[in-house]
C-alpha cells in the first residue's frame, strides 16, 4: 500500500515495484504557490518558443542573403533537433547536478550569449557552431520547463495546464518571425531581440525559485533508454506529435502549391495550422483531463487521419481548405500536450526528468523521419504521397498503442 505523499499512476499499478516516495524537500505549495509556479515555468517557456522563433528563421535568411549554398542552409536548418537530440541522454544528469533552476536560468543567459556571439562573428561556418551550441544549451531549459510543469501539475487538471505550457511555447515561437518582421534581420537590433527576450525568460523562474522541483535526487539519474519503457505509450505520443508536426510545419505550403493554390494562399493554410495549434490546445487539454488520457491519444491519431485524408479535396475549394489547416494545428499539437501529460501520470517523481527526455528525443526522432519521409513520397505524388506518408506515421503510431494499453 502507499504511504503519504507517494504518487501512483497507471503505470504504477501495473507495476508496484515502481512506487517511490516523493522527494521530501519537494514543497508542499499551496493553491496560491503553485499559481506562482506555474505562470513563472509557463512564461519561461514562452521565452525559450521565442529562441527558436527568432534564432532559426534569422539564420536562413542571412545565409541566403550571404548567397549560401542550399544545402548549407538546410543544414542549419537541421542543427537545432541534431544537436537536442544528441545533448538530450546527459541533460537529465546534467540537471540532476545543477538542480531545477540553475539549470533552467543558465540556459537562457548561455543562449543569450549565443545571440550576441553570432553578431560579433559574422562568418556562416562560425554561425553552424554557434546555432549547434546555442540548441544544445536550450536542452536544459526545455527538458527542466516539461519536469516542472508536469511536478507542479495536479493530476486533475494537468491537461490544461501542459495545455496553456505548450501554447506559451507556440506562441513564442510564432513571435519569432513577428519580431524579425520588425526588426529586419540586420544591425544589432534582431540580435540584441533575441538575447533580450531568451535572457528575460529567465527572471519568472529567480522569482518563483524557492516553488521548483527539486531534481537533485540522490539515487542515480536511469537512462533514457530504461525511462523510455516507463512511460511507453506517452513516448509513443511525442514520436508522433514529432513525426506530424514537423511534416506539416515544413511541408503543408508546398502541398498546397503542389494543389494549384496561388503562393499567398498556401501561406496563409501555414499561419491558420498555427493559429488553430494555440487557439484548440486548451480543449483538448480539458479534454484529457475528463477522458482517460490515451483515448484522447487515439481519438487525435482518428482525426488526424480522416482531416489528412481529407485535404487533397480541401485543397480544390477555397473555402474548405482553411478550416481543415485549422482544426490539423489543433490535432498535431495536441499529440504534443497529451503525451506529456501520460508522461506526467505514469512516472515518480524522481524519473520525470529522465521521462521527460526520453519524449523529447523521441520527439525530435519523429521530427527528422517525418518530413524526410514525406519529402520523398512528395517526389513521386507531390500531394497524394505526403497524405500517405504522414497517414501511415499515425495508423502505425496508433496500433503501437493500441498494443501496449
Amino acid at each position: 500500500m502507499p504511504v503519504p505523499g507517494e504518487r501512483i499512476g497507471p503505470h504504477f499499478l501495473r507495476h508496484p515495484e515502481l512506487v517511490v516516495r516523493c522527494s521530501p524537500s519537494a514543497p508542499d505549495l499551496t493553491p496560491r504557490q503553485r499559481l506562482i509556479s506555474l505562470a513563472a515555468i509557463i512564461t519561461a517557456a514562452f521565452g525559450v518558443g521565442l529562441t527558436f522563433g527568432i534564432g532559426a528563421p534569422l539564420t536562413a535568411l542571412t545565409l541566403e542573403g550571404w548567397q549560401q549554398p542550399n544545402w548549407l542552409i538546410g543544414v542549419a536548418g537541421a542543427l537545432p533537433a541534431l544537436a537536442v537530440l544528441l545533448v538530450l541522454p546527459f541533460v537529465p544528469g546534467w540537471a540532476s547536478k545543477m538542480g531545477a533552476v540553475p539549470a533552467l536560468v543558465g540556459g537562457c543567459v548561455f543562449n543569450a550569449a549565443g545571440f550576441m556571439a553570432m553578431y560579433y562573428f559574422q562568418s556562416p561556418m562560425v554561425w553552424l557552431g554557434i546555432r549547434f551550441l546555442m540548441s544544445a544549451g536550450l536542452a536544459l531549459p526545455w527538458l527542466v520547463g516539461e519536469t516542472w510543469i508536469n511536478a507542479a501539475s495536479l493530476t486533475e487538471t494537468r491537461g490544461r495546464v501542459i495545455a496553456i505550457f505548450a501554447i506559451s511555447f507556440f506562441m513564442g515561437f510564432a513571435a519569432g518571425p513577428a519580431i524579425l518582421d520588425i526588426t529586419g534581420i540586420t544591425g544589432p537590433w534582431p540580435f540584441a531581440a533575441g538575447a533580450a527576450g531568451t535572457f528575460l525568460a529567465g527572471l519568472p523562474i529567480l522569482i518563483a525559485a524557492r516553488f521548483a522541483p527539486d531534481m537533485t535526487q540522490e539515487e542515480h539519474t536511469i537512462s533514457i533508454w530504461s525511462a523510455m519503457r516507463l512511460a511507453p505509450l506517452g513516448v509513443a505520443g511525442g514520436f508522433i506529435g514529432g513525426a506530424v508536426e514537423m511534416s506539416y510545419f515544413a511541408l503543408l505550403a508546398n502541398v498546397g502549391l503542389a494543389a494549384g493554390m496561388e503562393p499567398s494562399a498556401a501561406l496563409q493554410l501555414l499561419a491558420l495550422l498555427t493559429l488553430g495549434g494555440g487557439f484548440l490546445q486548451f480543449g483538448i487539454g480539458w479534454l484529457a483531463d475528463k477522458v482517460a488520457r490515451v483515448k484522447v491519444l487515439l481519438t487525435l491519431c482518428a482525426a488526424f487521419v480522416l482531416l489528412s485524408v481529407a485535404l487533397p479535396w480541401a485543397l480544390a475549394a477555397s473555402w474548405f481548405a482553411p478550416a481543415i489547416a485549422f482544426v490539423l494545428g489543433g490535432v498535431v499539437l495536441g499529440f504534443y500536450t497529451v503525451g506529456l501529460a501520460i508522461i506526467g501520470d505514469d512516472v515518480a517523481p524522481r524519473d520525470l526528468a529522465s521521462a521527460n527526455a526520453a519524449f523529447l528525443v523521441m520527439y525530435q526522432v519523429g521530427g527528422m523521419i517525418g518530413p524526410t519521409a514525406a519529402g520523398a513520397a512528395m517526389t513521386i505524388a507531390p500531394v497524394g504521397g505526403f497524405v500517405a506518408t504522414v497517414s501511415a506515421i499515425v495508423i502505425t503510431g496508433a496500433a503501437s498503442v493500441m498494443l501496449m494499453e
